[in-house]
């Protein structure tokens, strides 16, 4: 990927000769006797505990080993910082694991590639591998991207998530497929960009008034700033801090007071970029074909406020933007978009006025350019931005602002759209009840219980329905909370929802209002401490222990991708060709690479499952189909019972996108209700003080219907119901049973 350098080092071109040192072998100790550049407490999260061994060792004097100790955490980490810059595309981790009674979690390697501000560029970790259980030394890769235009460090490390104990030895780590300790060291690349820091800590902007005529004209400064940042050359090339940028165009636009005045300003500021030169070779949109989402540039091309002589030269830029690289975007990771060179401001709590703005505007734009499904927001999103420059510019303290972001970032019904913001988590409490409660025939239902403690299995029972929290009734607190919860539906917005917002509080005790058997009951709950108990862990895999495929009864075969460990198929061949039909329980997430390995068992032949959509750097906001994914091979042996598929609003991303694979065999039926409809990469979204995320590519079945927001095509709608709770039946599960048997 080239991206034109502006500013090089004096030294640029001089590869210099220091080696890349990597003590991959554990070899080389320090006078404490700790392994050399290892860093064994992880930035201080680490609390599991790390041990030299030189007894137990795959190869040369010594390993290292991780296991709980008297942790309390439910996972430990070590890493290994690389703080050259090098010249390469490809990196690689290879290395040898050994196990000893691992539960409750895996032991991995991992691989990451940071940019500006410690951001991922790239990760990968052996997660599907799923080593459990005890295992002798095997060796385990990993692979990512190294993008050397904005990679600043590498980091390697590895993870033990549970109970038991890990070893690693020889790792060795490789760039473009050649040893690291033999990797080109070069400068790094700088920019005109990154050495205007002059506003890095404020805007100079303290207070903005919300006149109707202010909203007008800073709703056109959003879309220019925007469309500027992504289609002229010279930001592109990296020439302009154009958060700076508009920080200082802001105060102009504030004193502007006619339309004239506002249009002569914008017009003075875009000529301070120079003309773009003429691209002969630049396709208008009207010849492009294969198009699944088209661009929209909101009222920048037919607003009445902008002079002729204006939007010629705006008409001008975008015919001839014909960037194949951009400083702030990238899409070295395939179909997904990569933000970069953002500018976090997360040392600055409560930003200003004109940071709040630009937060606005960076979200706004990301998704007017890069969203593949901006096309499915509800909302016109064109109505976004004048609907909140005043929320923003109101936004009086930390938790105002946070909040308001929360609810922008809702407005993309997008449950990939998760958010980061330990602030705003905060607000609403560190403790939760210990009892699992879900939306069950539109009442908030107690489902289950994630840890005996505090008398909790006394005072609930399954089937409870809860009909208000400390004195608020649960319609109101929906109706309170579904402003301000990321999701593609309804049905996953009610699935977060309890976790979230409702079973939290900043006080230790709750007061719950119920009906047992029409029956109300008022009960007084204590909480536990949020970070005590893994509640993510348990309501996407609920029974960690058990395997994860096994025989019901003659004729039925239950497998859970959530436990599902690459290859496992080939294990329970022999078993499965003897049966009617298989489940395939899809209420979590898979690991391994079930999707690959169940098709390839279940079809006779490879099929298209799935298309989906891109953009280009060149191109924003203008989509693109790629040519159908398949999936399964030549298998005339391929299994001829039913297989049946159970999913809900649990199942998201990776569960839909498999659930999808499985469809394009004919003999596949799928159960259950909405699924989150969200599929796809996720790209992260860097915002001020808040890190977000998006669905990074369009996912379409092969005949052009979207999954995204509608979830998975179900053949039988089935939801479980109040008295299959409390009578402690799954009953998709039942109806799978009986689907296969019948």
């Amino acid at each position: 990927m080239r991206l034109t350098m502006l500013i090089i080092l004096l030294t640029a071109g001089i590869t210099l000769k220091a080696q890349v040192k990597f003590n991959g072998n554990i070899e080389e100790l320090d006078n404490k006797g700790n392994p050399v550049g290892w860093d064994l407490t992880y930035k201080h999260y680490n609390t599991y505990e790390v041990k030299i061994d030189s007894s137990v060792k795959f190869q040369g004097k010594y390993a290292l080993s991780i296991s709980p100790g008297n942790s309390k955490e439910s996972y430990g980490m070590i890493g290994f910082p690389i703080n050259q810059h090098l010249q390469g595309k490809i990196l690689t981790l290879a290395g040898f694991i050994k196990t000893e009674n691992v539960t409750g979690g895996s032991a991995t390697l991992w691989l990451r590639v940071n940019g500006e501000n410690k951001r991922a560029l790239s990760y990968a970790d052996n997660e599907k591998d799923g080593i459990t259980g005890t295992t002798n030394w095997k060796e385990y890769g990993v692979q990512v991207p190294y993008n050397d235009q904005d990679a600043l460090t590498i980091e390697v490390g590895a993870m033990l998530t549970g109970k038991g104990k890990m070893w690693i030895d020889s790792l060795r780590l490789y760039l473009d497929y050649k040893p690291i300790a033999e990797a080109i060291i070069t400068p790094r690349p700088s920019f005109l960009a990154s050495k205007d820091t002059a506003l890095s800590k404020s805007s100079g902007i303290d207070t903005i008034l919300s006149t109707p005529q202010n909203i007008k004209y800073l709703t056109l400064l959003g879309e220019l700033w925007g469309f500027l940042k992504y289609h002229h050359p010279a930001i592109a090339n990296g020439d302009y801090n154009w958060d700076n940028q508009l920080f200082m165009i802001l105060p102009t636009i504030l004193n502007c007071h006619t339309d004239q005045q506002l249009s002569d300003a914008m017009e003075k500021w875009v000529d301070s970029l120079d003309k773009p030169p003429l691209c002969t070779s630049c396709t208008p949109i009207d010849q492009v074909k294969n198009i699944a989402v088209k661009p929209d540039y909101g009222s920048l091309f037919t607003n009445p406020v902008f002079t002729k002589s204006l939007t010629d030269k705006l008409r001008f830029i975008l015919a001839n933007s014909n960037n194949t690289a951009n400083y702030y975007i990238d899409r070295s990771r395939g179909i997904s978009s990569i933000f970069k060179h953002e500018q976090t401001y997360n040392d600055i709590k409560y930003p200003d006025a004109g940071i709040r703005l630009l937060a606005l505007y960076r979200y706004w734009n990301m998704i007017q350019y890069f969203s593949p499904n901006r096309n499915l927001i509800t909302e016109d999103w064109n109505t976004i931005l004048p609907t909140f420059i005043p929320q923003l510019i109101h936004a009086n303290n930390q938790f105002a602002y946070l909040k308001t972001m929360v609810k922008l970032i809702s407005t993309t019904h997008d449950t990939h759209a998760f958010i980061t913001i330990g602030a705003y988590d905060e607000y609403f409490g560190n403790y939760r009840v210990p009892f699992q409660a879900k939306f069950i025939e539109n009442k908030l239902v107690v489902t289950g219980y994630y840890k005996d403690t505090l008398q909790v299995k006394e005072h609930f029972k399954p089937g409870d329905i809860i009909t208000s929290i400390n004195g608020t009734p649960v319609n109101q607190l929906i109706k309170n909370y579904m402003s301000v919860s990321s999701a593609s539906n309804t049905a996953a917005a009610l699935r977060d929802m309890p976790g979230k917002y409702l079973l939290k509080s900043k006080k230790g005790m709750f007061k719950f209002t119920l009906l047992r058997d029409n029956r109300p009951l008022v009960i007084n709950q204590q909480a536990v401490e949020k970070n005590k108990i893994d509640f993510y862990g348990y309501d996407m895999n609920p029974d960690a222990n058990a395997p994860a495929y096994h025989l019901i009864n003659k004729q039925v075969a239950y497998i859970f991708p959530g436990r599902y460990k690459s290859g496992g198929i080939d294990s329970i061949k022999k078993q499965l060709v003897y049966t009617k039909g298989i489940i395939v329980d899809m209420r979590g997430y898979p690991s391994g690479d079930i999707l690959n390995d169940l098709n390839n068992f279940i079809k006779s032949d490879s099929s298209d499952f799935v298309q989906m959509s891109y953009t280009t750097v060149t191109r924003p906001g203008l989509f693109f189909y790629n040519p159908a994914g398949k999936t399964g091979n030549k298998n005339p042996d391929y299994y001829k019972g039913k297989v049946v598929v159970i999913v809900n609003e649990t199942s998201q991303s990776a569960a839909e996108f498999a659930t999808m694979a499985f469809q394009s065999a004919p003999n596949v039926t799928v159960i259950g209700s909405t699924t989150a409809g969200a599929d796809g990469d996720i790209t992260d979204v860097p915002l001020p003080g808040i890190t977000t995320y998006m669905s990074g590519m369009g996912v379409y079945y092969p005949d052009g219907s979207n999954a995204q927001r509608n979830g998975v095509k179900i053949n039988y709608l089935i939801k479980p119901t109040i008295q299959g709770i409390k009578n402690g039946k799954d009953e998709l599960l039942e109806k799978a049973k009986q689907l296969i048997e019948n």
